[in-house]
Formats: C-alpha cells, structure tokens, sequence
C-alpha cells in the first residue's frame, strides 16, 4: 500500500503550496497530486486562486526528488491529448523519470462554460475519454503515431524525446459504472476514484473486477487508489472547528462519504 499528498484545488499562496509538496517529498509519501482546474470548483463559490495543473506539476518535479508527479486527474476536454502527452514527457525528464498520467472525462459545467469550452453529454465525453487514452499510449510508446477517431486524430505523430521510464502508467479517474469503469479494465494501469466509503469502495472494485473479466483482463493488473478528505483537529477543539468547516463546505449528506473527521 503506497500513500499520497492531493491537493483539492491549486490555490492559496504559491509558497505555501512548495511547502507543502516539499513537506510530502521529505515525509516519505509517495505522490503528490492535485485536481486540475482553472477556477476554484464546488462547493466554493469560484472566486478562490487556481492555478494551472501541467505548469504547476513541472514545478513539482524541479522541487522534488522522489514522489511520483502527476494529477488525479486531468481533464480530456481541457487540452488536446497530443499536448498533454508531450507536456507528461517533458515533466518525466524533469523529474527524472517519476510521472504519472491520470485521465478523466471532466464534470465541472461551470468552469467549461467559463472558458468556452463545450459541455458535452456525459456519453460524448466518456468517448472522447477512451480516444484520449489511446492516443497517450501510442505518443508514450510508438516511434510514429496513427489515430483516427470521432474526437481526435494522429497522424504520422512523432513524441520525441520519450518518456524516461519504461511505461507511463495510465490512470482513470471515475465512479461511473457503465463507461468509466469499463475504459479503465479495457484501457488502464490504474483506476483511481474519488471520496468513497469502504462500503461504496468495495463495490466499485467488484464492478470493475467484473468489467475484468468481459474485456479478459486480470484485476491484480489494474492499480487501485482512492482520494480521502481530511478535516482534522489536533484536540477536540480543533476537531470542532474542523468539523464545522466541513459542514460548511459539504452542506449535503450525500456529499460527506470518504472524509476521515475528528482527531487523529
């Protein structure tokens, strides 16, 4: 079992964060993680600093030496997949061979309608999800790229240099059960979800050990993670303010599954 550093969003003061991915780089964890947006998402109200993922992860590499690197996850419909694939190689040159790619079909309405960016139905965007895995893979490993799909295409795509390490190790990120975590026993290393109870965890992983056994993949093959909150407090007292915090950013029940709360 490996354990990791996710930021929710990217923002704060820009010194506070480099403590931070710095604290985890010299505390032993594993990955440092953050959410890729360009606006602060819900249950805020967007008004927060955020900063860009891809140029935030190249300086995690540059101010770290051994977490693994890598958003859980970025967004398909934010950045063209070829883009996004030579953004990862030149992050795993910077540092020294530690990227991780992780995908996801998006979901903040808001945030794409702010930046002009379509809001596709759920179904399109699950497509465009699998085409953009593909072409990953290929950049990643092929001298030279081919691809034509409905959303994008390759063509005679050269990714040079390529990555330092053997194999990226893809991830996707989701709960759907019908399409996301169908892509990932068809297409991933690793499937990572986000705020789940062991009760909801549990099933999820029997859904995707089931897509396991359709697309003839073994399950032990497909890493899995999954993203925990935490609000905690360092007495009762803090755990009360912590508490309340909560509260307040997560007002809806069905919201408040896969947070550890109280004291450590």
């Amino acid at each position: 079992m490996t354990f990791g550093v996710h930021v929710g969003h990217l923002g704060g003061p820009l010194d506070e964060l480099r403590r931070l991915w710095r604290w985890a780089d010299a505390s032993g964890f594993d990955w440092f993680s953050a959410s890729d947006h360009f606006q602060e998402s819900p249950p805020q109200g967007g008004d927060g600093d955020c900063f860009e993922a891809v140029s935030t992860m190249s300086a995690v590499a540059l101010d770290t030496t051994r977490v693994r690197v890598g958003c859980l996850v970025f967004c398909v419909n934010y950045r063209n997949p070829g883009l996004l694939a030579k953004a990862l190689c030149t992050i795993d040159h910077l540092s020294g061979g530690r990227v991780e790619c992780g995908l996801g079909a998006g979901w903040h309405a808001a945030e794409y309608r702010g930046y002009g960016i379509p809001f596709d139905p759920i179904g399109m965007r699950e497509d465009q999800l699998e085409e953009a895995v593909q072409i990953l893979r290929l950049l990643f490993d092929q001298a030279v790229s081919n691809f034509s799909g409905e959303h994008f295409r390759l063509e005679n795509a050269r990714c040079n240099p390529k990555p330092l390490q053997k194999r990226v190790r893809i991830w996707i990120g989701g709960q759907g059960e019908k399409r996301t975590l169908r892509a990932a026993a068809r297409f991933a290393d690793g499937w990572n979800a986000p705020y789940l109870d062991p009760a909801a965890w549990t099933q999820k992983n029997a859904v995707l050990d089931d897509w396991c056994e359709k697309e003839k993949r073994d399950p032990s093959a497909i890493m899995r993670s999954v993203n925990v909150g935490f609000y905690l407090g360092a007495d009762h007292a803090g755990a009360a303010r912590a508490e309340a915090v909560f509260r307040e950013h997560w007002p809806a029940e069905e919201n408040r599954r896969g947070f550890l709360r109280g004291t450590p």
